[in-house]
């Protein structure tokens, strides 16, 4: 159940999609003027929402991606959270954190408005989704995971009955509506924040989301149980609006390709995800 995933493999049909973008990317960064090829803010070509912020939208709550933290330098923590103020740090930015609904984020409403630079919420990054975003180089791959409680007998999403939880616009909801067994309601839940209340309260009997989610449920009541896991071969990215920020796209992969380098990344990375100690 608590099943390390992979960092580095991506699947075939993701990795053209991400290197389409990375190439449109790297190609319009280097169109400037010689000095924008540096990294700082928006003298260095980034087109920031906020002089010397690094604005980012994500669906909060949705741990061990995206928590409320008052320790916290952006009040935001996590893993997607860390990156990104890992990433805003080398980048000599302060980061700021908007809390949208995913779906508005997942469309690109909100980044296509120029609400924020990019999106960060344990986005997994589609085909369909790419016609209206861009994407950065994949930084997580993740499963999809039946989440329900301990002594309710269901054994597989194939024995499941009843209400199934799931968040409205993801690559879950998706899941859930090919392969749920007929006669199963499928109730939509803005986020993971509403999913696991209504599940706790027995609104629902089960919730389907990504594996690392529900795991993290399990973690904080022993009472629920992952009950089966979902190989989709998905991968995360940071969102972007469609072709308005090849710069800052750019500077997002370069410095996730530096935090892999120098184990910045395994470091955050262990943080959440190690089944060690």
């Amino acid at each position: 159940m608590n099943r390390r995933t992979t960092r580095t493999p991506w699947s075939g049909r993701l990795a053209s999609i991400v290197a389409l973008a990375a190439t449109t990317a790297l190609l319009a960064a280097c169109g400037g003027s010689g000095g924008e090829e540096e990294t700082g803010g928006e003298a260095a070509g980034l087109e920031l929402v906020t002089e010397g912020t690094l604005t980012v939208c994500s669906d909060i709550p949705y741990p061990p991606f995206e928590v409320e933290d008052a320790s916290a330098e952006s009040g935001y923590s996590g893993f997607d959270m860390d990156i990104m103020q890992e990433i805003a740090n080398r980048l000599e930015l302060t980061l700021s954190v908007q809390d949208v609904s995913f779906d508005a984020l997942q469309s690109g409403a909100v980044l296509g408005a120029g609400q924020c630079d990019l999106g960060a919420s344990a986005m997994t990054i589609t085909p369909e989704r790419a016609e209206n975003l861009d994407f950065s180089d994949p930084y997580y791959d993740s499963l999809q995971s039946l989440l329900v409680p301990g002594d309710s007998g269901v054994t597989s999403l194939a024995t499941f009955t009843g209400a199934l939880g799931v968040q409205q616009g993801t690559t879950g909801q998706a899941f859930a509506e090919e392969n749920a067994p007929d006669g199963v309601q499928l109730v939509e839940f803005p986020s993971d924040g509403e999913l696991w209340p209504a599940l706790q309260g027995d609104t629902i009997q089960g919730i389907l989301q990504d594996l690392p989610v529900n795991v993290e449920h399990v973690r904080t009541d022993s009472s629920y149980v992952v009950v089966e896991e979902f190989q989709t071969d998905e991968s995360y990215g940071f969102a972007f609006a469609k072709g308005e920020r090849p710069n800052l796209l750019a500077a997002v992969n370069e410095q996730l390709q530096a935090m892999r380098d120098d184990g910045t990344y395994d470091t955050i990375y262990d943080r959440y995800f190690s089944t060690e100690g």
